[in-house]
Formats: C-alpha cells, sequence, structure tokens
C-alpha cells in the first residue's frame, strides 16, 4: 500500500471498502456467540487473523450439522484430539444420541456420552473462548448452538524435576520447581495433603495472562496479610509478567531500598516450611522461581538444610554464615581505612610486613582496592554469563592469572590479594542470591568512605544501614523481627538453630491465629528401666 510521510506519522490513504470496515467494527462489537455457524466461524478467524499456529478443523455432524474445532498447534495436544474428540465425534455422528438431538440438546450430548476429555465446560464469551483456545485448550462450536464447548487439551514440552543449581543441599530433598505451574503446585501437594492447604489462582497481564497461585495454610496465615496481598496484585495492570522478579517489584514495600524484601527460591520444601509459618507462598507459570513473603533479613541469610542437619552443626554455620555476611560487608573498607589513617592498630611486625609488600605499589589503598574489587567482580560476572565449562575456567583461572600477574607488575599487593579473595569468598555463602548482591554493592559506598574517613566514617555508614534495616518492613512484617522489636521466643531461630522439639511455637508476626506448630513435651527421654 502506498504510503506518505507527514512529520514523524506514517500516513496511509483510506482506500479500504466501506462494507469491510463496517463488518470488521461490528465483528468487535460483538461479545457472545449467536449460534450463526458461519457468522461465528468468520468472527473467530478475524479475531485470530494472522496467527499461523491456529488450526481450524471444519466436520459434518448427524443432523446435517455443521462444526468446527479451533485449537493452537504446539501448545495443545494433538494427540487428544484426534482420538479423543475428531474420532469420536466422526464415529457417533452417525449413531442414534447424535442424530435424534436437537440442536440445543446436541452439544450436551457430546460433551456427556462423546468427548472423552478429564474437564469440559460450555462458554459463549467470545473473550472467554479465545484465552482458552490461546492458553492451549480446544474449542468446539456447533452449527445452531450459541454455546462453545471448551475441552482441556493443554499440552507442552517442559524439562524434568532435578535439583535447583542454585539452591544445592547435602542432605535434604532434590527436586525443584520447574517452569509448568501445575507441576509445582503438584511439588507442594506431595509434601502438603490435607485441604487446608490453599491455592488459590489469578490471572495477571493484559497480554501474557499469566496464571499465579497463592499457597497458604488456613486457619493459621493471617487474614489481613492475605487480603494486602490479593490487594496489591489486584492493582497490576500490566502488560506481561515474564518472571517472577516483575511481580516482586510491584507488590514490595520499598521500591527504593537494595535489600529484597521478598524471597525467592526454587525448592518446594522451604516454600512448605515457610507457608506452615503462616507466611504466604506464590507460584508463577513459567518461571522455576517461587516467591515467599513477608520475611525478615533472618529467613534471608538461613538455608533449607539448617533443618534438617542436627541443631548443634547448624546453630555452628549460622554463626560462620553471619560472620562472613559481614566480613564481605566491611573487610575491605577496614583494609583501607586502617592502612590510610590507623597503622598504630596493627602490631608493628604485621605492619612492617604489609609495608613492604606495598613498597612497590603506586597506587594509594583505596584505589588499589577499587582496581581488585572490580576486576574480581568483573570475572564473576564473566563466570555466570559464558557457557557453564567455560564459564569456571575463566572465574578460576582468571583470578589465578591475574591476581599473580597484578602482584608480580606491582600494581597491587601481595595483602590486598588476600583481602579480596577472602572477600569473595564470604560473599558466596549467602543462600539468597539477590541479599548477596545487595551485600557486594554496599561494599563500594563503604571502600570510598573508608578511604577519606576511616573508621568513623564505616561507623556512620553501618549505622545508616542499621536504621535503614530497623525502619524497613516486608508486607507490614519488621525487617529484623525478632531482633528489633525484641522477642526472646523468637530468638531460637535466628542466631542459634534450637531443636525441633523446643520450636514449639511459630513466629509472632505471622501466625497469631494458631501459635502452636506441636504439641508439648515431645524432647526425647531415656526409657525407664525396670530393676
Amino acid at each position: 500500500m502506498p504510503f506518505r510521510f507527514r512529520g514523524s506519522r506514517i500516513w496511509r490513504p483510506n482506500n479500504n471498502n466501506d462494507a469491510v470496515a463496517a463488518e470488521e467494527q461490528q465483528a468487535a462489537k460483538q461479545t457472545v456467540l449467536t449460534g450463526s455457524y458461519s457468522s461465528d466461524l468468520q468472527l473467530f478467524k478475524t479475531s485470530l487473523e494472522r496467527l499461523s499456529d491456529v488450526v481450524f478443523r471444519e466436520i459434518q455432524l448427524a443432523g446435517p450439522c455443521r462444526a468446527v474445532l479451533i485449537y493452537l498447534d504446539g501448545m495443545a495436544d494433538v494427540h487428544q484430539i484426534d482420538t479423543d474428540i475428531l474420532k469420536a465425534l466422526l464415529l457417533e455422528s452417525g449413531g442414534r444420541n447424535l442424530k435424534e438431538a436437537a440442536a440445543e440438546d446436541l452439544l450436551v450430548n457430546i460433551e456427556t456420552q462423546v468427548v472423552s476429555a478429564a474437564q469440559t465446560m460450555r462458554d459463549n464469551q467470545i473473550n472467554n473462548i479465545i484465552d482458552h483456545i490461546l492458553s492451549g485448550g480446544t474449542a468446539l462450536l456447533l452449527d445452531g448452538v450459541p454455546d462453545a464447548l471448551l475441552i482441556s487439551t493443554q499440552k507442552w514440552d517442559k524439562r524434568s524435576i532435578e535439583e535447583p543449581a542454585s539452591e544445592p543441599v547435602i542432605r535434604g530433598p532434590r527436586d525443584g520447581f520447574i517452569e509448568n505451574l501445575r507441576t509445582n503446585t503438584s511439588l507442594i501437594r506431595r509434601r502438603l495433603k490435607d485441604q487446608k492447604i490453599k491455592m488459590e489462582a489469578m490471572q495477571i497481564g493484559r497480554l501474557s495472562k499469566t496464571e499465579i497461585v497463592l499457597v497458604y495454610v488456613e486457619g493459621i496465615v493471617d487474614p489481613k496479610l492475605l487480603d494486602e496481598l490479593k490487594q496489591r496484585l489486584e492493582r497490576i495492570d500490566i502488560d506481561a509478567i515474564l518472571e517472577s522478579g516483575y511481580l516482586e517489584e510491584l507488590i514490595e514495600d520499598s521500591p527504593y531500598s537494595i535489600f529484597p524484601q521478598i524471597l525467592n527460591t526454587e525448592r518446594p520444601d522451604r516454600v512448605a516450611g515457610f507457608i506452615l509459618e503462616g507466611k504466604i507462598g506464590i507460584l508463577i507459570d513459567n518461571t522455576p522461581f517461587a516467591l515467599v513473603l513477608p520475611v525478615t533479613m533472618f529467613d534471608l541469610l538461613g538455608a533449607s538444610e539448617d533443618y534438617y542437619q542436627r541443631y548443634i552443626p547448624s546453630t555452628v554455620t549460622r554463626w560462620l554464615r553471619l560472620w562472613l555476611a559481614f566480613s564481605a560487608l566491611v573487610f575491605p573498607s577496614l583494609y583501607i581505612a586502617i592502612l590510610t589513617f590507623h597503622q598504630e592498630m596493627l602490631p608493628t611486625s604485621l605492619l612492617l610486613s604489609i609495608a613492604a609488600s606495598r613498597e612497590a605499589v603506586p597506587f594509594p589503598a583505596i584505589i588499589e582496592a577499587f582496581i581488585m574489587e572490580l576486576a574480581f567482580e568483573g570475572l564473576r560476572e564473566a563466570g555466570v554469563r559464558l557457557p557453564r565449562p567455560v564459564g569456571q575456567a575463566v572465574s578460576i583461572v582468571g583470578a589465578l592469572v591475574i591476581g599473580q600477574a597484578a602482584v608480580q607488575a606491582g600494581l597491587v599487593s601481595a595483602s590486598l590479594v588476600i583481602v579480596v579473595s577472602f572477600t569473595g569468598i564470604a560473599s558466596f555463602i549467602f543462600p539468597v542470591y539477590s541479599f548477596g548482591v545487595a551485600v557486594r554493592l554496599l561494599r563500594f559506598p563503604l571502600m570510598i568512605i573508608a578511604g577519606t574517613m576511616g573508621l568513623f566514617g564505616i561507623l556512620l555508614v553501618l549505622l545508616a544501614i542499621l536504621i535503614h534495616l530497623v525502619g524497613l518492613r516486608s508486607f507490614g512484617v519488621p525487617y529484623m523481627y525478632p531482633v528489633a522489636p525484641l522477642d526472646v521466643s523468637g530468638l531460637k531461630d535466628v542466631f542459634i538453630r534450637a531443636p525441633w522439639w523446643a520450636m514449639r511455637k511459630r513466629p509472632k508476626s505471622t501466625s497469631s491465629s494458631n501459635p502452636y506448630r506441636m504439641k508439648r513435651g515431645l524432647r526425647p527421654r531415656k526409657p525407664h528401666r525396670k530393676g
């Protein structure tokens, strides 16, 4: 079609036929089926034009009665359509049931006596029928019947259930969520087989129509928390939800905070454990990452394996994790501050050793540290983005080669390489990747303030971070709970992991209606011996 430019717009002459335009306008206004086979079929062909994967299979039934099957090739199970729908319709079209049935009863007879599918329903809304087709279902339209029979025929390829690569465990379940929503809900059902485990479905996204499922335990979850979550989800009006990260940013309390306020996980056992504490899980179609809310900072620092090992090793592991998390945040800034302003804090022998290693280095400590930290972060990112066999070689060999070459060239000192290496190891201990990213990013402002104000500046920044954490909320729950505000009973699962028989109560922040998870007196005791 010829066109001309008018400014920045493209102008096309209006040479369409008026009758065609009027027909398309009338079709756009139509919202329900009319029962006229020709007009309804033309309406669907107009609505689904330029969709090469949509199949219209017209057949002739008894009566004579015209019918059409509409489905999406690649998302519908063609074998099921051939055997359970198409073959059954053609074989029964000469039978007594379909020959003697009136037009109004024909669809009922087909649904109840002919089609052998697990899920069927009738609908006359055009939009609902199109949504069903585009979701992988099949629609059956009959001549003279103002309803369509919607048949569940969804089938698409999916990967097998494997252990999550981002959350491996030594002891614990080895299954993880996949991109199929129904598979993910079944993984929760396998662990919690009770009618109180509720799964409410919603659709979000004007174009994607992404299905999400809210998972919670009725009688344990706070009804106000559930209502608040539903309100935040219902207000979302967006083109598409392609991953759980979209949803996370749209419903969190403080969007400008660097710290994650919603936990994401690939482990169904972790989701099951959290909802038993009164939290809510959100499963999203097309992504293996589920969301859990509300959460605290200590939930993000905990791992599922903490509850599968004995409580004494788990407690020691938590202490190690907390110490390494703090080291990943402040260790490079402490190195910069001490070498720049507070050399008297080091023993003389250590100070002389560090001074000797830095004798040929032309940069101050802060520039030296920034060079190595940025190089380490670049290697880490390159290792993630490259193919797995190549990425591992780049991240490990690259760090060794660059570090050794930088020391030999006199660009950095050997002591700084040790500091950066230890900091990098410490930054790998975070069970939740998004929380580890937040700590890694905060390390750079701390290094800048350490190079300008020393330890006093570090204390000021740490105080500002602490104030921010104390004021942060996750769906109304304090981020630092149970430390701030203090809840002594909740400390059994923070700095230590108390034995299971001692953790009788659920967290008060999310399960006030049903506070007890077990009965009293489950601590193991020695058997009484006679004689």
